[in-house]
């Protein structure tokens, strides 16, 4: 069974044909599927995708290009929607100063917001990070001294010091679409050297489509091809990488039931 641990169900490319999407994924063995909030205000149509399948789950938050507009302060209207069973994580949340489509003082806030209600909620913190490495770990070791609590790092492909500073923090890094394409030498190179029990499998989808089906939109079936790539750098069979990719998201996002999800 594989796991797509990262996607979003509700987003144009996808939401037309969930039902294919979803029989798609199936037909590539990926049994469980989560699907991410990115705003409040979409978090109810996030949730239905959930309640109709049980093997989908999903996370509630905002993400940081939505932090301006939909960003909190504190993490209460998170911890008033974590008690459902089907809403497994935090987020995603985290500092994007790619785009900075938000301001970074807003997007900040909101960080700390998440950080507080993943400690509290005991679910694991979904962390978006673009352009801002540095003070995405300097945050995220700054909080643990306060108060422990796990996440994973969303599409892991940016420096080598992240993933290794992330691990040594106790997160998990999502591997997606990127770890296949041409140019990412340097990110295989790194994930060659990070320990196995610490990487899950995701797609963004819809977007980040991995080889060979780059320029379509992406889709949870996909993450098939992630975990084939995962296997070569790893130089191991791609049924004990999706074995343990498996085993390290159901660790993680401990909420989800894997019995339930096999009834999918």
């Amino acid at each position: 069974m594989l796991v797509d641990s990262h996607c979003h169900l509700d987003f144009p490319g996808l939401a037309e044909q969930r039902d294919e999407v979803i029989a798609r994924a199936r037909a590539a063995d990926v049994q469980v599927m989560q699907t991410i909030a990115t705003r409040l205000s979409t978090f109810e149509e996030v949730l239905a995708i959930a309640l109709a399948d049980p093997g989908i789950f999903c996370s509630v938050g905002v993400h940081p290009h939505q932090a301006d507009e939909e960003g909190i302060d504190d993490a209460l209207p998170l911890l008033a929607r974590v008690s459902h069973p089907k809403v497994i994580g935090i987020g995603e949340s985290g500092l994007d100063y790619h785009y900075d489509n938000s301001s970074r003082s807003a997007q900040e806030r909101s960080f700390r917001a998440h950080i507080d209600a993943a400690r509290q909620s005991g679910l694991p913190l979904i962390v978006h990070t673009r352009d801002a490495d540095r003070d995405t770990i300097a945050l995220l070791a700054g909080a643990l001294r306060e108060g422990r609590f796990g996440g994973v790092i969303h599409c892991y492909s940016s420096s080598p010091d992240l993933g290794f500073a992330a691990v040594e923090m106790g997160f998990y890094l999502g591997l997606g679409g990127i770890l296949t394409f041409k140019r990412s030498d340097e990110l295989r190179a790194t994930v060659r050297a990070l320990p196995l029990d610490r990487l899950i499998l995701e797609t963004d989808a819809p977007y980040l489509a991995p080889q060979p089906v780059r320029g379509k939109p992406n889709e949870p079936a996909y993450v098939a091809h992630v975990a084939a790539t995962l296997a070569e750098v790893k130089s191991l069979p791609v049924a004990e990488v999706a074995r343990a990719t498996t085993d390290n998201f159901f660790r993680l996002f401990a909420k989800a039931t894997p019995q339930g999800a096999a009834c999918a």
